[in-house]
């Protein structure tokens, strides 16, 4: 008796192992993949701008990044004590303008380099849904907690997110026409938009994916949503507010990806880095016993190891 439906999915080319630069950007499920990528001491930058939710957002950080372009004063504002960016996460909102802005450019330029020598560029969608600042009628990133009534809510239509998506695979493809560029969804429901809602959200970013990428074949689709909602459609895989999955169901979608994405030979090293970073963590209860002195010498060997063969690689 099968209980569980299953996602099917082919491995796909190329494949990302230990030379491999990665560029992770969207909304938090992009952090929660990210973090594995970082633990597992891979190349990677993820969300230099903080969780950007929708494409919108991704198309202007890329076009800044891509373009070159810099923030100056007249960009930020003032709000509770701090400066902001409406293009960016709060997490980059601070208390100094001039080190905002110094950490917006960092960030920007940090970007373009890494777009340039990117191998793999992982853009995950959290929403259709935007809010535009009416006094300057631009959609921002995140509204800073600024009042609701300085926004209109809107929805992006299936042919907004289209074009949004294909004016990403632009912007980056200007500086690297051959990285493979990878699309998902976010499985995190965005139960503040209402849950009907963020279903009609979800299914114009899944339509808008599959119509860009019948535009441009070269681009791939990782279906983090569906493995969620079919295969995972149990509230036990969900966290506590039944919206973000659980750490078990991150790491399941994180199998399926390992799978699908990741080079045999890089398997191999990052079960010599997963043996590592347990061994960090471990907590003696005797530091200076003999027996935890050859734990450490052991070690530093095993470091040593994975260092050879990739020195980029720190602890």
């Amino acid at each position: 008796m099968n209980l569980q439906t299953k996602i099917p999915l082919k491995p796909q080319q190329p494949k990302i192992d230990y030379n491999s630069e990665l560029l992770l950007l969207g909304s938090c499920f992009a952090e929660n993949i990210g973090e594995k990528f970082s633990y597992f001491k891979y190349k990677s930058l993820v969300n230099p701008f903080g969780i950007l939710f929708h494409p919108k957002a991704i198309e202007t950080f890329l076009w800044m990044a891509t373009q070159q372009e810099t923030y100056t004063e007249t960009d930020l504002f003032y709000h509770n004590e701090q400066w902001h960016c409406f293009d960016t996460h709060s997490k980059l909102s601070h208390p100094d303008q001039k080190q905002l802005l110094q950490s917006l450019n960092g960030a920007l330029n940090e970007t373009y380099k890494k777009i340039k020598s990117a191998t793999h560029i992982c853009i995950t969608l959290g929403t259709s849904w935007v809010y535009r600042l009416q006094a300057l009628d631009m959609v921002v990133a995140n509204c800073h907690k600024v009042p609701q009534k300085e926004f209109s809510k809107e929805l992006l239509s299936v042919e907004e997110v289209t074009q949004c998506l294909l004016n990403n695979i632009g912007l980056i493809k200007s500086l690297n026409p051959n990285v493979k560029i990878i699309f998902t969804v976010s499985p995190v429901r965005h139960s503040k938009d209402g849950f009907v809602e963020n279903n009609q959200s979800k299914s114009h970013l899944i339509a808008g994916i599959h119509q860009a990428r019948r535009q441009d074949n070269t681009t791939a689709y990782f279906p983090s949503y569906e493995i969620m909602m079919d295969e995972l459609r149990d509230y036990r895989f969900y966290n506590a507010d039944m919206i973000h999955p659980s750490p078990v169901a991150i790491d399941y979608i994180w199998e399926y990806f390992k799978q699908t994405w990741i080079s045999k030979e890089a398997l191999v090293t990052m079960n010599k880095v997963k043996e590592v970073q347990n061994a960090i963590s471990h907590r003696p209860f005797n530091p200076n016993s003999e027996q935890h002195q050859q734990f450490l010498q052991k070690l530093e060997q095993k470091k040593s190891e994975i260092q050879k063969e990739h020195a980029f690689i720190t602890f």
